[in-house]
């Protein structure tokens, strides 16, 4: 019987799995949710230590909040 996959990879060149690698990306860069500059690896997922700063103190000033019920805190004092 003769071997049908020695013909395959005899016809292809080197070449050819070079062009398998290329490979578009699916999704598009990310943009700085803050600024809307293409996001930095080393700042991910901000373009910068600054909107990073940014956002950390829109989270502390309570400008951002994560939706949920209301909770109620007792007072410090239990006599009242």
């Amino acid at each position: 019987m003769p071997d049908d996959t020695s013909g395959d990879s005899a016809s292809k060149s080197p070449d050819d799995s070079a062009d398998d690698s290329k490979v578009t990306p699916f999704r598009r860069p990310r943009k700085c949710p803050i600024c809307r500059k293409p996001v930095a690896a080393e700042h991910k997922p901000f373009c910068s230590a600054r909107c990073a700063d940014v956002d950390l103190n829109r989270w502390l000033g309570e400008a951002y909040a994560v939706p949920g019920d209301p909770v109620h805190i007792p007072d410090d004092d239990p006599e009242a």
